[in-house]
C-alpha cells in the first residue's frame, strides 16, 4: 500500500469510526440525522470527485475536521457538548459555546475549498479579488445555511431546538454568521501560503 492509500484509508476510517460512534444512542435522533446530514453529502460528492477532480491534502484534512465537529454535534447536540460544558462552568461562560466553534470552521473550511477550485477552474489569480470573493462565497453559505436552520425551525416546530442551539441568545443567526466570517479571513491569512505550495503540486 502506497503512502496516498494509507492516507485515504486512515481518512475514510476516522470518518466511520466518528460516525458509527455518533449513531450510537445520540441525544435527539432527528437533531443527529440534521447534524450529520451535509457531512454525509460531502463525503458522498468528495467520492464522486476523487478521480476527476482530487484536491489538495490539506483541502481534505479540513474537511474531515469539519466533518467531525458536525458529527460530534449531532450525538450530544452543539449545545450539550461535554468538553464546553465544563469550559462553561469552569470559565462560569454563559452558555456551551460549541456551536461557535462549528460555526467558525464553517467559514475557515469552505474558504480553502472555494479558494481552490477558483485557483484551479477559473481565472481569477492569487491576490486581493479572490481573498474578497472567498470571503463573500464563505458568508454566503453561512447565510444560507442559517436560511436551512429557519426552515427546519418551520418544518418541525419545537423539535427544532436541539438543531437550532439558540441557548436564549437573541442574537445567534448574526454571531454564527459573524463566525464564519471571522474563520473565512482568518483561513485565508494563516493557511494561504502553505496552500499555494499544495496547489503547484496539483495539475490544474
Amino acid at each position: 500500500m502506497n503512502t496516498n492509500n494509507l492516507t485515504v484509508t486512515t481518512w475514510i476510517f476516522i470518518f466511520l469510526a466518528t460516525l458509527l460512534w455518533s449513531a450510537i444512542a445520540p441525544f435527539h435522533r432527528l437533531t443527529w440525522l440534521l447534524e450529520v446530514l451535509p457531512a454525509l453529502i460531502g463525503v458522498a460528492f468528495l467520492a464522486a470527485t476523487y478521480k476527476k477532480f482530487p484536491l489538495t491534502p490539506l483541502v481534505y484534512w479540513l474537511i474531515l475536521i469539519h466533518a467531525v465537529i458536525l458529527i460530534i454535534g449531532g450525538h450530544y447536540t452543539y449545545a450539550r457538548v461535554p468538553f464546553f460544558n465544563w469550559l462553561r462552568d469552569t470559565f462560569d461562560l454563559a452558555r456551551n459555546h460549541y456551536d461557535r466553534l462549528g460555526h467558525l470552521a464553517q467559514g475557515f473550511v469552505p474558504a480553502l475549498i472555494a479558494r481552490e477550485i477558483l485557483l484551479r477552474k477559473s481565472p481569477l489569480q492569487r491576490g486581493k479579488w479572490l481573498f474578497f470573493i472567498v470571503t463573500c462565497i464563505c458568508l454566503a453559505i453561512s447565510a444560507f445555511y442559517e436560511f436551512i436552520e429557519w426552515w427546519v425551525a418551520l418544518a418541525i416546530g419545537i423539535d427544532a431546538e436541539s438543531f437550532l442551539g439558540l441557548q436564549g441568545d437573541i442574537w445567534d443567526t448574526q454571531s454564527d454568521m459573524f463566525l464564519a466570517l471571522i474563520g473565512a479571513i482568518s483561513a485565508l491569512l494563516i493557511l494561504h501560503r502553505f496552500h499555494d505550495r499544495q496547489l503547484d503540486k496539483v495539475a490544474k
